[in-house]
């Protein structure tokens, strides 16, 4: 296994600057994930980690070695791709073999190998058989074993999961975190599905239009997201957004555009118009400190229901426990004062918390730009 370190990587088309000074270090043995919107950049800075494209600078490095200027081959990685990338006129231990073969590997010891991987995936049974005969989940295995029987210093998968459906990425996310686990392998992993990012990685790298917006552990990001965007990438549903201006007195209240009064857990560091976040979750029916709320719509999922209601001019949701007899154009007390809310700058999206102001705020990120 080995670390990776991608320090000032940058990447151009022509005039186009799609990564923009990208720099982070992933540990030997870690798993950390890419995740972002579409055209964020991701996969571009995945394929520049395989040597599947070139940096335009900055430097990669994978181990003690920098491998800028290295062809994919010599990189000492293995790259696990969205369309598995399997031969179809071959068997599964074909498949498997198929790199060591182009290794120079004695058969003898191709097949231990060979058969030391199926094992490892269960893929055994199977062996003998041709893609065409397998379930996408096993295509998917035998992908990671080709993979897996390479034993690379560093696995790298490119949104492996987005053609499965819902249940079988629940089970190979399990499969894939567990393999980790057991290899102790050094894993970067590009996903648009942040679910993933949260049951599997180590660390996130929340990426938007090329650069890094935060990087931490799954819960760090969850918890404590440095700005509106990181808020609202992560979580499901989404977390809710009410901007409004801090009423003055001692009770800690937001005043919505409209008039609405929420009553909030705790005072921000702050004056003026803030943007509070409450995840749906946390968002409770209180009659007693409840703002009024319009329902939208409802949607039962089972063990819980998703409320959409209307704050003021703004949509909110959340998800209560059980069943609810109320429906459209009802009108439920929504309570938003919780101690985890979390509080932005409307202009800069960026967090505000106890430590400083919003103008302090905007004063550091103002030097952090310079």
């Amino acid at each position: 296994m080995a670390t990776v370190e991608i320090a000032d990587v940058r990447k151009s088309y022509g005039s186009v600057d799609v990564i923009h000074g990208i720099s982070m270090a992933i540990e030997d043995g870690e798993f950390v994930i890419l995740v972002g919107p579409s055209g964020c950049g991701k996969s571009t800075l995945l394929r520049m980690i395989a040597g599947l494209e070139e940096i335009s600078g900055g430097r990669i490095s994978i181990g003690d070695r920098v491998v800028n200027n290295l062809p994919p081959k010599d990189r000492d990685i293995a790259m696990v791709f969205q369309n598995y990338a399997l031969y179809p006129q071959m068997t599964v231990a074909q498949n498997l073999g198929f790199s060591l073969e182009m290794a120079g590997l004695k058969k003898p010891q191709i097949r231990t190998k060979v058969e030391e991987t199926a094992e490892i995936l269960g893929l055994t049974p199977l062996l003998s058989r041709k893609p065409a005969q397998l379930s996408g989940g096993q295509r998917q295995r035998v992908a990671m074993g080709r993979a897996i029987v390479r034993d690379p210093a560093v696995f790298l998968f490119d949104e492996p999961l987005s053609n499965l459906d819902a249940n079988l990425r629940v089970q190979m996310r399990a499969e894939i975190k567990a393999l980790h686990r057991r290899l102790g392998s050094t894993i970067v992993y590009v996903t648009h599905d942040q679910i993933e990012a949260m049951t599997m990685a180590d660390r996130i790298v929340v990426l938007r239009a090329g650069i890094i917006e935060q990087m931490g552990t799954p819960l760090e990001l969850y918890d404590r997201p440095e700005n509106m965007f990181v808020a609202r990438f992560l979580g499901s549903p989404s977390m809710n957004f009410l901007k409004g201006t801090l009423a003055e007195g001692e009770e800690p209240a937001l005043v919505l555009p409209g008039g609405d009064r929420i009553v909030l857990a705790s005072r921000p560091e702050a004056r003026g118009e803030i943007v509070l976040g409450v995840r749906p979750q946390e968002v409770t029916i209180d009659p007693v400190r409840g703002t009024p709320a319009r329902i939208v719509v409802t949607e039962p999922t089972g063990a819980d229901t998703h409320i959409v209601a209307r704050v003021g001019d703004t949509d909110v949701t959340c998800v209560v426990q059980g069943r609810v007899e109320e429906g459209p154009d009802d009108i439920i007390p929504l309570s938003f004062a919780v101690p985890s809310a979390h509080y932005f700058d409307p202009e800069t999206e960026q967090r505000i918390d106890a430590a400083g102001s919003v103008l302090e705020l905007a004063a550091r990120s103002q030097r952090a730009v310079q």
